[in-house]
């Protein structure tokens, strides 16, 4: 068999952190270059996962807590590679930050990242898509079955004294649910996956397939229009991003759901208007809702919160240790790829 061609070869020397790169690249006075990167901004108590990757790879890292577009204009001129976590990274950013050539963001979603500006700018623009797919599947699975089986107002109930079973009725059979999935990304493939163990019917829609109604994915998961999928389905699960789908429901859409159907989001707020879902709740258009995120979060003051049959948890359906480590582990790996020139594993905007 041909061995692995040079750029795979310096690719798992650097990303192993094999001890020739170390020596090469973490040593000063051996000629090489010791690259040094930054960090814009970020919440997680440690970084020892990404440290573990950078010394590894001859990198020195600078953690900053830049908030604003002048803060990051002024704080990260030295660097050609970044992370990011919710800074805003905008026209203004790009121009003010000439030597830019890369920046990884922690986690999926990019909107606080104008992508046309960074590739007007050369920059490239990444994240980590794949880092907690089971976990945010599993919270809508989480949400979905909480919903479904009433469990958040029967343990108010109960917890008042409240034993009777007659309160949450009615109920409906798992193998007797439609679930319809929209976008059908990694985690809307998974959250089907978990479901279809369920044995529920699943329906999709996924904007990328527009003209594939009708069409079977995967033997079970059957493609149909989004207003049909709105109309039949008894749950209705978003794993959409925000850059594609802001505003997809509103008023219009909730009205076309069934009264006995529940809502979930773990994907983005801005995707559903929160004011059309208070009243949809309000007026029982719908039977509940979850979300794990909002608009604008913290979510203070929502009226959401007075509807006992919406769920509401802290952007945290990415979370578990694993996917914690994970996510910081690609990041760095991803910014070490760039530091040296590598191909990029998950590069959004081209071509720059």
């Amino acid at each position: 068999m041909p061995g692995p061609c040079c750029s795979c070869r310096k690719e798992a020397q650097v990303l192993r952190g094999l001890p020739n790169a170390i020596e090469i690249t973490s040593k000063k006075g051996t000629g090489q270059l010791m690259h040094r990167v930054g960090i814009s901004d970020c919440d997680h108590e440690a970084l020892e996962e990404e440290k573990a990757v950078f010394e590894k790879n001859g990198i020195a890292f600078v953690l900053h807590q830049c908030r604003t577009e002048d803060e990051l204009i002024r704080e990260l001129q030295e660097y050609e590679v970044i992370g990011n976590q919710y800074a805003p990274l905008t026209e203004k950013v790009f121009r003010g930050l000439p030597r830019l050539k890369c920046v990884v963001r922690y986690g999926v979603g990019v909107d606080n990242i104008e992508l046309e500006a960074a590739t007007r700018h050369g920059v490239k623009i990444c994240n980590v898509p794949d880092y907690g797919v089971q976990e945010v599947a599993g919270h809508a699975a989480a949400f979905m079955l909480a919903l479904s089986r009433k469990i958040v107002p029967m343990n108010s109930g109960v917890k008042r004294g409240r034993w009777n079973y007659e309160a949450s009725i009615p109920i409906t059979r798992f193998n007797r649910m439609v679930v319809g999935i929209i976008g059908l990304g990694r985690i809307g493939k998974c959250f089907a996956g978990i479901v279809r163990g369920l044995d529920c019917r699943i329906i999709a829609y996924d904007s990328k397939d527009k003209g594939c109604s009708g069409k079977i994915i995967d033997n079970y998961i059957e493609v149909v229009s989004f207003p049909r999928l709105l109309k039949t389905a008894d749950v209705v699960s978003v794993h959409t991003p925000l850059e594609s789908s802001r505003g997809l429901i509103g008023e219009k859409e909730l009205r076309l759901m069934k009264t006995t159907a529940y809502l979930i989001n773990v994907s983005r707020g801005g995707i559903i208007d929160e004011e059309a879902l208070e009243k949809a709740l309000a007026n029982k258009w719908i039977a509940g809702a979850a979300c794990d995120v909002f608009e604008k979060e913290p979510p203070a003051g929502t009226p959401l919160f007075k509807h006992e049959n919406f769920i509401a948890t802290p952007h945290m359906a990415w979370y578990s240790e694993q996917a914690s480590r994970e996510l910081k582990t690609k990041l760095a790996e991803e910014m070490t790829r760039a530091c040296y020139g590598l191909p990029l594993k998950y590069q959004l905007n081209w071509p720059v």
